[in-house]
C-alpha cells in the first residue's frame, strides 16, 4: 500500500528531485557532490536502502591502496601492459581525489606504507616477483612520479614478529584511513550542500514513464528525470545483465594488544589477505579465494571455514604465540567482474550506472563517482 505522505513531506522530500542517486557509499555521494558543484540549483536526493550504507563503503579495511606487486603480475597475465597503467593510474588519482575532497584530517589518513608477505611454502610466487621488481617499478613511475615504489624488505620480518614468511616487499606509497569517518564526512560534506538523503528507502523497480522516471520504493513511489544507480554488488538486483559478481569479505578486529609492532597496511595471498593496526589492535580480512562460490553471495554474514583460516593465520603468522582475542566480526559485500575496470555507462535513458569497483572502492569511488556525475549532466 502505497505511504500516506503530508503535503510537506510530498512537496520537500518524495517529488523535489531533479536527480535521484540510488545507494549512499563512496560512488554515490562522490556522485551528489560533483553534480551539486556541476550545477547548484539541482534537486538531488540519495536514497540508501540500510540504516547505514549498505555493502562495503562502511565496511571495508580503510586501505588506501593501488595494489600490491603479485596482484600487478596478475593483472598483467589477464590483460595488457596499458591496460594495467592505466588502471594503477585510475586508483591513485582516485585517491588524491579522496584526500582533496575530504582533508587527511577527516578520514585519519596515515601514509604509512604498505607491505606484501609472501610464506615459506611461496617460494616460487616471490621469486616472480623479486624478478619483476625493477620491471614494474619504471612502469608505474609514469603514474606515480617516483620509480622507488616497490623494494625488498626481508629485513623488517622479524622486526615484525611475523611467522612463517620468508619475504617481504615494501611500497612506501601506500596509506590507510578511517573508513567510519570517511564515511561521515562524505555525509556531513553533502548535507551542507543541501543534497537529502533518505535511509531505509530500498529501490524495488526503475521505469521510464511520460517523461520522466518512477521509482518503486519500499517507501512509496519517487519521480525524477534522471537516477544514478550507485549499489556496486547490488546493482545486478536492477539490471541482472551486467556484469557484476558480489564477493563477500569478512572481517575481524582484535581486542587491544599491549606493544603492537604492526604499523601500515598489509597483503598476503595475492591481496586475498589483509591486515593493518587500527586503535592498537589488528584489523584481518580475507579468505575469499577458500571458496569463491560460496562468497559470491549478497548475504552478509560469515563460514567457519573463513573464520577459522583467519583466526589460524592470526595466530600463527601475525602474531604467532600472542593467543590474540578477536573483538569484532564483520563482512562486506564488493562487486567484482572479469574486466577490471569499473561499469560506468547509460543502462537505459536518463539512467546512468557506476557499479563494479573490484574491491578497490576507496581507491576508486570518488573518480567513478566524478565520471558517472560528468555522463549524467551530458
Amino acid at each position: 500500500m502505497e505511504p500516506s505522505f503530508s503535503y510537506w513531506e510530498r512537496t520537500a522530500f518524495i517529488n523535489n528531485s531533479d536527480v535521484i542517486i540510488i545507494g549512499s557509499g563512496i560512488v554515490g555521494l562522490s556522485a551528489a557532490l560533483n553534480l551539486k558543484r556541476k550545477q547548484p540549483g539541482l534537486n538531488i536526493t540519495v536514497l540508501e536502502r540500510g540504516f547505514l550504507p549498505s555493502g562495503a563503503s562502511t565496511k571495508n579495511a580503510g586501505f588506501a591502496c593501488f595494489g600490491t606487486l603479485s596482484e600487478q603480475i596478475s593483472y598483467l597475465k589477464r590483460s595488457s601492459e596499458e591496460e594495467v597503467l592505466r588502471l594503477v593510474d585510475y586508483k591513485w588519482r582516485g585517491l588524491q581525489k579522496l584526500r582533496e575532497n575530504l582533508g587527511d584530517g577527516s578520514i585519519e589518513y596515515h601514509q604509512y606504507g604498505g607491505y606484501e608477505l609472501f610464506m615459506d611454502d611461496e617460494a616460487e610466487t616471490a621469486e616472480e616477483s623479486l624478478d619483476q621488481l625493477t620491471y614494474f617499478n619504471n612502469l608505474l613511475k609514469q603514474v606515480i612520479g617516483n620509480a622507488d615504489i616497490y623494494a625488498v624488505a626481508d629485513a623488517k620480518i622479524a622486526e615484525f614478529g611475523f611467522n612463517k614468511i620468508s619475504h617481504m616487499i615494501y611500497n612506501p606509497f601506500e596509506g590507510q584511513i578511517h573508513t567510519g569517518k570517511m564515511m561521515r564526512a562524505l555525509l556531513n560534506k553533502v548535507y551542507s550542500l543541501g543534497i537529502l538523503v533518505l535511509n531505509d528507502c530500498g529501490v524495488n523497480s526503475i521505469d521510464n514513464e511520460d517523461g520522466h522516471i518512477r521509482l518503486n520504493t519500499s517507501q512509496g513511489n519517487f519521480k525524477t528525470a534522471k537516477v544514478i544507480l550507485a549499489t556496486n554488488a547490488f546493482a545486478a538486483k536492477l539490471y541482472p545483465e551486467l556484469d557484476v559478481i558480489p564477493g563477500r569479505g569478512q572481517v575481524l578486529v582484535t581486542k587491544p594488544i599491549p606493544g603492537l609492532k604492526i604499523k601500515g597496511t598489509y597483503h598476503f595471498n595475492e591481496g586475498y589477505y589483509y591486515f593493518r593496526n587500527i586503535d592498537n589492535r589488528v584489523l584481518f580480512g580475507g579468505g575469499r579465494n577458500i571458496d569463491f562460490k560460496q562468497e559470491e553471495t549478497l548475504d552478509f554474514g560469515h563460514t567457519e571455514e573463513v573464520k577459522t583460516q583467519l583466526a589460524q593465520y592470526l595466530n600463527e603468522i601475525i602474531l604467532p604465540g600472542q593467543n590474540a582475542e578477536i573483538d569484532y566480526w564483520w563482512s562486506g559485500i564488493m562487486g567484482f567482474g572479469e574486466d577490471i575496470s569499473p561499469i560506468i555507462k547509460e543502462v537505459q535513458s536518463n539512467v546512468f550506472c557506476a557499479v563494479r569497483c573490484n574491491g578497490m572502492g576507496v581507491a576508486m569511488g570518488s573518480l567513478v563517482g566524478e565520471e558517472v556525475a560528468k555522463l549524467a549532466l551530458r
